[in-house]
């Protein structure tokens, strides 16, 4: 898969420089792709910051040239909306409310929208008003935060 070889060329290259890589989405499009790289620092990212890790990627990639084609590089904060790539992070934010597509339905839905209910290993449950639903994080296709704003959910 393109993502993990991306992943292993980038992530050491966006922590070497002091930030924590979160993570990358590779979007093949018909004319070119987009590839969008998350990073995160405890004191939060700055448009430089941002700059300056694209000049570090771009360096890497023009060496290693992993992406055949034109491309465009992204480079940003995850955001509060942020997506979640693994059950770490999923771990982190249990009690939040997130928005799921699955690759293969769990009790005929492909869509969930719920609270981050529990996390163990690679399996994640996550509950809403109806059901609670349980599932691989292999079978997660997208994962995003849905935060809340004194309480009402978005």
């Amino acid at each position: 898969m393109k993502e993990k070889l991306l992943t292993e060329l980038i992530a050491p290259v966006i922590e070497d420089m002091g930030f924590v890589f979160w993570g990358l989405e590779y979007l093949p499009q018909k004319n070119n792709a987009i590839l969008r790289v998350y990073i995160e620092h405890a004191d939060g990212i700055t448009v430089n910051n941002c700059a300056e890790c694209s000049r570090e990627i771009s360096g890497v990639l023009e060496v290693e040239d992993p992406i055949t084609g034109a491309y465009v590089l992204e480079v940003s904060s995850p955001g509060m909306d942020r997506v979640l790539f693994n059950s770490t992070q999923f771990d982190r934010y249990k009690g939040e409310f997130v928005q799921i597509k699955l690759a293969q339905p769990v009790d005929g839905a492909r869509n969930i929208k719920g609270e981050i209910k529990s996390v163990d290993g690679d399996k994640i449950i996550v509950a809403n008003e109806v059901t609670e639903y349980e599932f691989e994080m292999g079978n997660v296709m997208k994962a995003r935060l849905k935060p809340t704003f004194g309480g009402v959910k978005k």
